[in-house]
């Protein structure tokens, strides 16, 4: 299976751009899977929910069909991060958007970070696994902040995901040391599509880059640097994950003994 991670700037204040080059990467691509940054659409640093308000909309809204109509004509998974309106409130969510639309779903962000709080509700979603037969996956979201909560990831390699996709807007540098923990911990793909470039406002966000795709023992298959607009793209076997043996006897997730941990 062929995957690829787009690493690029989204412009604040001008979804229309944003769009059109999410749309230019998916046409030209020939991949069976394409990740996109967190709020790829919008851009990251709203100030105010007012501020956001012609910027998100619903899932049902005309920026996912279209996309949607991509994924089935061109037999595509696409994943990319927006702001979405659901009711009156804001999410900071990710489109999962399948060749058949019946698998296809959105993720809202479970954990916000910073200021993200004054302007979207914690998601809603919960962590979910999505078996996709005709690709032979098992594909589980988690948005930037969410790394930082090995339960995510847990979560949704014991529900069977092979491979963990993370659209992101990060911003430190300790995710590098443990993003690959949560590969090797759970024995699974990882993909990172990072954004990269600054947002100044009332205070500076310089956003790292680095977008990277791990293997199962949180090995960088492919990365970019800190500042490079990229596709980066490998090959995986997404069945190669389901194996949580590290050696003749012991199995990662058999070996757990849930009695002694404290959830």
């Amino acid at each position: 299976m062929k995957v690829s991670t787009v690493q690029f700037k989204p412009i604040l204040f001008d979804k229309e751009k944003n769009i059109d080059t999410i749309r230019t990467y998916i046409v030209n691509d020939t991949s069976d899977l394409i990740i996109f940054p967190e709020l790829a659409t919008s851009g990251y640093y709203y100030t105010s929910k007012e501020e956001l308000y012609n910027y998100a909309e619903p899932f049902e809204g005309e920026t996912v069909s279209e996309f949607q109509n991509l994924a089935a004509s061109l037999n595509k998974i696409i994943i990319f991060g927006f702001p979405e309106n659901a009711d009156g409130k804001f999410y900071n969510s990710a489109a999962i958007l399948f060749p058949d639309d019946a698998y296809s779903t959105v993720y809202r962000k479970t954990h916000l970070f910073y200021k993200e709080n004054q302007i979207f509700t914690p998601g809603n979603t919960g962590f979910f696994n999505i078996k996709y037969p005709d690709f032979d996956l098992n594909l589980g979201t988690m948005i930037c902040y969410d790394w930082r909560f090995p339960e995510a990831a847990r979560s949704l390699a014991l529900q069977g995901a092979d491979l963990i996709v993370a659209p992101s807007n990060l911003i430190t540098k300790i995710w590098k040391t443990s993003m690959p923990s949560r590969a090797m911990d759970n024995h699974v793909y990882l993909i990172v599509a990072n954004r990269i470039g600054d947002e100044i406002r009332e205070e500076s966000l310089q956003f790292n880059g680095q977008s990277v795709i791990y293997d199962y023992y949180g090995n960088e298959i492919i990365s970019a640097n800190k500042t490079e607009e990229i596709k980066l793209t490998a090959e995986i076997n997404p069945a190669e994950a389901r194996n949580k043996r590290i050696n003749d006897i012991n199995d990662l997730f058999i070996d757990r003994k849930k009695q002694f941990y404290i959830s």
